[in-house]
């Protein structure tokens, strides 16, 4: 840090100038002011500063155009951005062009002092939390419980710092498995709500008949199995923060209602008459994109602006290249000391792979890998021949982790092989029925299509393969009318199928049946209430 540092302040107000050039003097810094954007962008041409405080409402101009001056003609000068608390949004665009940091109204000389200090140093602003689990982390490479110390996870950890204290709500994007719930609870460990309830709720994992229970709490005998008054997350969470995972798997009735507690912090329990008020800060998430969710009408509109205040994005691993290993490393010395193992580092070759893989499964997926690793291997390094597919593919040109799982088929497979874990075998009743009805249901389509509606096809009928099901096919006398399986039957198979070729993760068949996993769990939850 300079010992004697050039300051500019661009501020249209003079009170508030003044105000800030006594603050920073304070540290004996030169600070200069100016009063509009053209005055500023004459000044980064003729001498920059080091530092540049920067009001974005300026009388001549939008403060983001100096901005991006300053990131073309003195990229070295740090811009300090301020703004209102209601254009926070604005600082966050502002932080993506090019901004070291930025500042909301009103704040404290010691917080401007600090941030222009670490403005200067060249770090971003992390703070001393002494419950820090360092392990294979060092200091500067661990925010809470988040692990990486690159330039775009520092911008996230200046937005964290800075959106904590405010009782602003916190829109967090990114795909699954990037650390949503982490940066939610870091906002959380932040804020001086700390030492209040930090309550996560996933939306999309409760069926959606359960979820307005799960938020507000219900009465005794509000509903079927409602033997006793029981506390939702809302009034779990009094004085804390709620946090709403995969919102936009919300089912669009209670979004209605959740805005409504949004906006007047009150609700009525399931059952009940009684309005409750509480204080709670919100922060939500999702792995899909809200303003496509909004567009196609499965988010309200007046919601997605009530929540979408300050805008985080977790970036995918893949965009995290100088994280891959720090991760890793912190990983499998956890996971070395919990299984008892003598790992102590990755070779040049599984480093290097680790690198360059893709990561679909981002920071979930590589602990997984690295806890397959340690659990079924041994030594003090880790080998190429200890990672499993399909990181590991087998060949070096494997740049972007194209040997991925292979998805499950979307109904079960007919197969000769008996053996075949997970599929239905030819000589099986159950797979004959399943054969039998999906070609039947397929010609009925046909047959409406050409105006032959109500015929159906039957034992020794071609299918649309032109291939004909023959009696011996279909077993002993064939599959008659009779015979055909009800739809929802077919349904339960082929979804348990899926659970079951999917290692039993809900989210995964969901996927690869093309439905959200909040469909699975109302099906499988009325198949349970009615016995089947």
């Amino acid at each position: 840090m300079p010992e004697q540092a050039r300051i500019v302040i661009v501020e249209d107000t003079l009170s508030l100038a003044r105000v800030y050039q006594d603050y920073l003097r304070a540290d004996g810094h030169l600070v200069d002011h100016v009063v509009n954007g053209t005055d500023a962008i004459n000044c980064l041409r003729q001498d920059p500063p080091d530092v540049l405080v920067l009001d974005l409402i300026l009388p001549d101009m939008d403060g983001r155009e100096v901005l991006r001056t300053a990131a073309q003609i003195c990229p070295k000068c740090k811009v300090v951005v301020i703004t209102a608390h209601g254009s926070v949004n604005v600082a966050v665009e502002a932080m993506r062009e090019g901004a070291w940091d930025f500042l909301l109204k009103p704040f404290t000389a010691d917080k401007l002092r600090e941030t222009v200090s670490n403005a200067l140093a060249g770090a971003a602003t992390v703070p001393d939390v002494p419950n820090f689990e360092l392990e294979g982390a060092d200091a500067d490479e661990m925010y809470f419980d988040i692990i990486g110390g690159s330039d775009t996870m520092r911008d996230i950890y200046r937005i964290i710092e800075n959106a904590a204290p405010s009782r602003a709500t916190v829109f967090i994007t990114g795909e699954s498995g990037t650390g949503k719930e982490l940066a939610a609870e870091a906002i959380h460990r932040r804020s001086e709500r700390t030492k209040d309830p930090f309550i996560p709720l996933n939306c999309g994992a409760i069926p959606k008949d359960l979820m307005e229970s799960e938020i507000f709490g219900h009465v005794k005998g509000a509903f079927t199995g409602a033997v006793a008054d029981r506390e939702g997350a809302a009034h779990r969470a009094e004085g804390g923060t709620l946090f709403l995972d995969e919102i936009c798997e919300m089912d669009l009735e209670l979004q209605t209602k959740l805005l409504r507690f949004i906006q007047t912090g009150t609700f009525q329990k399931v059952g009940g008459s009684s309005i409750e008020s509480v204080d709670v800060r919100f922060v939500c998430a999702t792995n899909r994109d809200p303003l496509e969710e909004v567009r196609t009408g499965r988010f309200r509109e007046d919601l997605y602006y009530r929540l979408h205040v300050i805008p985080l994005h977790m970036p995918p691993l893949r965009e995290r290249d100088k994280d891959i290993l720090q991760i890793a490393n912190f990983y499998l010395e956890r996971y070395t000391r919990e299984e008892h193992r003598d790992f102590e580092r990755f070779s040049a070759e599984v480093s290097a792979l680790f690198a360059r893989y893709a990561w679909p499964g981002n920071i979930r997926q590589l602990q997984n890998i690295i806890r397959n690793i340690v659990v079924l291997n041994n030594g003090t390094e880790v080998t190429l021949s200890m990672v499993p597919r399909p990181v590991n593919s087998g060949t070096d040109d494997d740049k972007f982790g194209s040997a991925t799982i292979e998805a499950p088929p979307p109904h079960p497979v007919v197969s000769g092989d008996i053996s075949g874990t997970g599929r239905l075998w030819e000589g099986d009743p159950e797979a004959l029925a399943f054969l039998a009805g999906a070609r039947q249901m397929r010609k009925v389509v046909e047959n409406h299509q050409s105006g032959k509606a109500n015929q159906l096809v039957g034992v020794g009928a071609a299918s649309n393969d032109g291939a004909a099901t023959s009696p011996q096919m279909l077993g002993t006398g064939g599959l008659g009318y009779s015979e055909i399986r009800p739809l929802w039957q077919v349904e339960k198979q082929a979804i348990e199928e899926a659970i079951e070729r999917c290692g039993g993760s809900i989210p995964r068949a969901a996927d690869a049946l093309g439905v959200s996993p909040s469909t699975i769990y109302r099906k499988k939850q009325s198949w349970e209430d009615d016995g089947v």
